[in-house]
């Protein structure tokens, strides 16, 4: 059931990407896995931002979130297989994006959008 609004997910995106981009120093990441989380931060940035400012359509940025939450487990298992603290930063965080694509309205007709903002 779809029942997150495109404004509420608005806000959740900002907010990961500020946590993206603090997550390394707040668990003490370094190498690789500092360096990727950064990027994804920065990458997920650039997506937020031209879907707000309507460069590219929500369609899309569906799709990126949806790719970016499999990719993510699928790197915590590939390179960050023997890297503990990569490994569950990664599932949990490919987790959580997958499970707010899966509850977004992004067309906005769900009669069930709790936060119609």
């Amino acid at each position: 059931m779809k029942f997150m609004s495109k404004k509420v997910h608005e806000v959740i995106d900002m907010l990961v990407c500020v946590f993206l981009l603090a997550s390394p120093v707040i668990f003490g990441f370094s190498g690789t896995l500092a360096l990727l989380t950064y990027a994804l931060g920065l990458a997920y940035s650039v997506l937020a931002f031209v879907t707000g400012f309507k460069i590219i359509p929500i369609e899309v940025h569906e799709l990126c979130e949806f790719i970016i939450g499999v990719a993510s487990i699928i790197l915590a298992y590939t390179l960050f297989n023997n890297n503990a603290d990569g490994k569950l930063f990664y599932v949990i965080f490919g987790n959580c994006i997958l499970l707010t694509w899966l509850v977004t309205d992004y067309k906005g007709t769900s009669v069930h959008s709790v936060a119609k903002l």
